[in-house]
């Protein structure tokens, strides 16, 4: 991938953070897990549609850039959406209903740079 020069618009990425111990100790299917991503990271779309970031993402449909990244248990993944929340970043935290479970969350697509500092603790999910 190319360095971004000055003046040229930042790479946009969307993460999403799914719990690792769905698969690992929960013993969930992996299908219904990568499932409840794709759940969380179009409704994280769907909810900042409007937005500036969101709309250049979609625009280049092409190259869209995802990061999914595992959360050890639903501890570490609520902590991680209440720590999102009080930074101001936008994204969305997916109950599976009806057993209500958090299962995972997706930010909206947005420079990598500004929230990698927030995640750098979550590994790439295994």
């Amino acid at each position: 991938m190319a360095a971004t020069g000055a003046g040229s618009p930042r790479r946009l990425v969307q993460y999403v953070v799914v719990r690792s111990d769905l698969v690992h100790k929960l013993s969930w299917p992996l299908g219904a897990v990568i499932t409840q991503a794709c759940h969380a990271a179009t409704a994280a779309i769907h909810l900042h549609y409007g937005d500036a970031d969101t709309q250049r993402y979609l625009a280049e449909l092409d190259s869209m850039h995802k990061v999914v990244l595992g959360a050890p248990d639903e501890a570490a993944l609520t902590s991680l959406s209440e720590s999102l929340t009080q930074a101001g970043v936008a994204h969305k935290l997916w109950i599976e209903q009806p057993e209500n479970i958090p299962t995972c969350l997706a930010l909206k697509p947005c420079p990598k740079e500004t929230v990698q500092p927030l995640l750098r603790t979550f590994k790439l999910f295994k």
